[in-house]
């Protein structure tokens, strides 16, 4: 299988690479947003508890080592509790930036990979064309057509290589930004019900 692959030249490598380097992130990604939740679960109501029962420093301790996003972000507010309305609206601006590219984190790698792996398998076809026609100008035309379908469909395999990399990863693209617009939705839904919570104690 691999001498197989292999025969559609030197361009059979990056599209290879791009195909590992691609699955790397996506289960990267994927055990990423799986332990989102699993930390998240329940974490809004106990710091709501605590910081209704006066315990801060509790509720502190809790945000800081729930190790999530929200997490993170719960952290910031309760941090800047007593600064004042400005300075604690930019911070926590901030750290929701800051939240929202780490959810989308490696996905801009994911679609470029998902766009240049095409590319590359056509430019594999392209070249091997040129090749098969070099060899007929050299040969005055007279080539056995046996042998030059052999040098073509070789040439188109980086083609059929890089759209069947190509395809599953945009694939996988698609469904971790869903899974990053869900995850920044329920970050902004938890911060903003955290704040009313707080504001209502």
């Amino acid at each position: 299988m691999v001498s197989f692959l292999f025969k559609g030249g030197v361009l059979v490598i990056p599209i290879a690479l791009c195909s590992v380097v691609a699955l790397a992130v996506f289960l990267e990604r994927w055990i990423f947003f799986a332990r989102i939740r699993k930390n998240d679960d329940g974490l809004v109501e106990a710091l709501s508890d605590l910081n209704r029962g006066q315990q801060a420093p509790g509720a502190v301790e809790l945000s800081r080592h729930s190790r999530s996003p929200l997490g993170r972000l719960l952290t910031e507010v309760l941090s800047v509790r007593g600064c004042e309305e400005s300075t604690r609206q930019a911070a926590i601006r901030d750290a929701y930036a800051r939240e929202s590219r780490n959810l989308a984190s490696r996905l801009q790698l994911l679609a470029t990979i998902g766009n240049i792996s095409p590319l590359l398998g056509l430019l594999g076809t392209i070249t091997g064309m040129i090749k098969a026609f070099m060899v007929i100008q050299q040969t005055g035309g007279k080539v056995d057509a046996a042998a030059l379908a052999g040098g073509i469909w070789e040439a188109m395999l980086t083609t059929a290589l890089g759209l069947a990399v190509a395809l599953p990863v945009m694939m996988a693209h698609s469904y971790l930004v869903s899974r990053a617009e869900d995850q920044e939705a329920y970050l902004k839904h938890g911060m903003v019900r955290f704040l009313k919570e707080s504001a209502g104690r």
